[in-house]
């Protein structure tokens, strides 16, 4: 008898811990619902973001098994016979190989080291201004270049450097000078990337840094300026540490992108007498990977500097979290 009694009495406690679990999944569920149908229209608003990334970013990674493939459209990606990292051999043991990459490494450090400055100044600058309608028409005159193509950007390059009647040669012409050929002479054609590439960005590139500077309590500029503080003690001491978690972040992200270099600005502005200081892995690739349709090629070369700027994500994340307090996570 009690051996039946307990018997029944763990299927009774069987039964409640069961009915008590369905009952907390369902609450779980229809709490769930709850907020969501609540909070639908920013789901709403996330959903173009959301599509766009499913289809043009995580949908193409099934086929990125391309760069382990000989790939062959009749046989599409599935179909294609598998080649280990051969592709990923190839573009390591290219003739090109060191040069692509100390093109791409300089192209990108020179535009970081030297853009990133000029624009954090340029917004501090902004920011101390006090005429509002002079700092629009500043804010409107640095901006414009951003959104001109790099075609046309070429276009304006021409009027300035060409040999023949450009701008600058004028000039150098009127001095006595010789003429100089900017955009095909490897040795002045880096510092015309360079230098065309923080014209044209560092204006739209301040955007972030102000609404940083904007972030900032006025009070604390109050109590300074009490205090005696000078504009640039004002500066050093509450503008550039309340943007500092920006600079950080923003400088994390660039470097996630250290092995592009700018494929529009180059492939524009770039020919056969500047391949040796021009050349980079992304206008490599188009000759190689897109032209000779070596498709796998390209995508092997996509994967690898995923990698690369990963790891320097990674890398340079535990150095800032360790030296600033700063980092991404």
């Amino acid at each position: 008898m009690t051996t039946h009694a307990d018997g029944s009495a763990s299927k009774e406690i069987e039964t409640i811990v069961g009915e008590t679990a369905v009952s907390s999944t369902f609450t779980s569920r229809n709490q769930a619902w709850r907020a969501f149908w609540r909070n639908r229209h920013l789901y709403l608003l996330m959903a173009p973001t959301l599509i766009y990334f499913v289809i043009f970013k995580y949908g193409p990674l099934w086929n990125a098994q391309i760069a382990f493939k000989d790939f062959k459209p009749l046989l599409g990606v599935w179909g294609s016979p598998w080649v280990g990292l051969q592709h990923f051999e190839t573009f390591i043991n290219s003739f090109y190989f060191s040069e692509l990459i100390a093109n791409t490494i300089f192209f990108s450090t020179a535009k970081l080291v030297l853009g990133l400055p000029l624009a954090v100044i340029l917004a501090l600058m902004l920011h101390e201004v006090l005429l509002k309608r002079f700092r629009t028409v500043v804010q409107t005159i640095v901006y414009l270049p951003h959104f001109l193509s790099w075609v046309i950007m070429f276009g304006v390059l021409l009027l300035l450097l060409s040999p023949n009647n450009g701008l600058i040669n004028n000039i150098i012409k009127a001095f006595g000078g010789d003429p100089i050929a900017f955009l095909t002479s490897p040795e002045w054609f880096r510092s015309v990337v360079v230098i065309s590439d923080i014209w044209k960005e560092t204006g739209w590139s301040t955007i972030i840094y102000l609404a940083a500077l904007l972030s900032i309590s006025p009070d604390l500029y109050e109590a300074a300026t009490v205090d005696g503080a000078s504009h640039f003690r004002r500066i050093w001491h509450i503008s550039l540490p309340g943007i500092l978690p920006v600079i950080v972040l923003v400088t994390l992200l660039r470097l996630g992108h250290i092995l592009d270099a700018g494929f529009n600005q180059i492939f524009v502005l770039y020919s056969v007498p500047v391949y040796s200081v021009g050349d980079i892995i992304d206008t490599w690739v188009y000759r190689q990977g897109i032209l000779q349709f070596q498709f796998s090629l390209a995508t092997a070369v996509g994967l690898f500097k995923g990698v690369i700027g990963l790891g320097l994500i990674l890398v340079a994340n535990q150095a800032a979290k360790r030296t600033t307090g700063q980092s991404l996570f």
